[in-house]
C-alpha cells in the first residue's frame, strides 16, 4: 500500500445513485448502460459504484449518469465522495494510459440542484484554500447558498459540472489529498418555477 498522499493520478469518485420511483432497479442500469464507460475502471456492489481513472473521465462519466438517470422527468438524487491523492490508491484498477477527450460529451439542459463540501487534506489553510473556491463559485454564476457543512451550488447540469471539474483540479494543484461530498438533485418537486442559471 502506498502510504504518502499524492503519489497516484487516479481520481475516483464513489456515489449512490436514488432514483424517487418504485422502478428504480431499470433507472440506475439504465443510466450505467447508457453510459460509456470505457475510459474509467468501475465497479458496483448493492450500495454504491465506484468509478476511477482520469479526473476529465470520471466527471464526465459523473455527469453523464446522472443525465441517463433523470432524463424521464423521475426526481433523482446522487451523493457520492471524489478523492485525489488517497494514500490507499494502487495503480492496478484504473485507466491512466487513455486519451484526454472525454467521450460522453455535453449533455441535455437539465436543472440541477446541488450541496457539496471539499476537504484539502494535510493543508493547513485549507480554510483559504475552501473560502477561494466559494467565490470561484460565485464568479462561475452556479454559487446558490452558504449553509452548516455545505454550500449550495445550482444550475444548468454543464455549468455545474464544468465548475465542480475545475474546482477539484485547482485545489489539488495545491494540495496532494483532495476529497469532495456532492449531493446533487434533479427533478425535485420543490425546484418548480427554477430557471436555469
Amino acid at each position: 500500500m502506498n502510504n504518502q498522499c499524492g503519489t497516484s493520478p487516479i481520481v475516483g469518485f464513489r456515489f449512490t445513485l436514488s432514483p424517487m420511483t418504485s422502478d428504480f432497479v431499470n433507472v440506475i442500469k439504465g443510466a450505467l448502460k447508457e453510459t460509456n464507460l470505457q475510459n474509467v475502471w468501475r465497479h458496483t456492489d448493492d450500495v454504491s459504484t465506484v468509478i476511477r481513472g482520469r479526473s476529465e473521465h470520471v466527471f464526465d462519466v459523473a455527469k453523464a449518469v446522472l443525465s441517463h438517470a433523470s432524463k424521464n422527468g423521475e426526481h433523482v438524487s446522487m451523493s457520492g465522495t471524489f478523492s485525489v491523492g488517497c494514500p490507499g490508491d494502487t495503480a492496478g484498477d484504473n485507466l491512466l494510459d487513455v486519451t484526454t477527450d472525454p467521450v460522453n460529451g455535453p449533455v441535455s439542459t437539465q436543472y440541477v440542484s446541488s450541496q457539496f463540501a471539499l476537504y484539502p487534506l494535510g493543508d493547513a489553510k485549507y480554510m483559504d484554500i475552501i473560502y477561494e473556491e466559494i467565490a470561484f463559485a460565485k464568479e462561475r454564476g452556479v454559487f446558490n447558498d452558504s449553509m452548516h457543512y455545505a454550500s449550495g451550488i445550482h444550475g444548468d447540469i454543464e455549468p455545474v459540472f464544468s465548475f465542480y471539474e475545475a474546482t477539484f483540479d485547482r485545489v489539488r494543484a495545491k494540495t496532494s489529498h483532495v476529497v469532495m461530498t456532492v449531493t446533487f438533485s434533479v427533478n425535485s418537486p420543490s425546484h418548480e418555477g427554477q430557471q436555469h442559471a
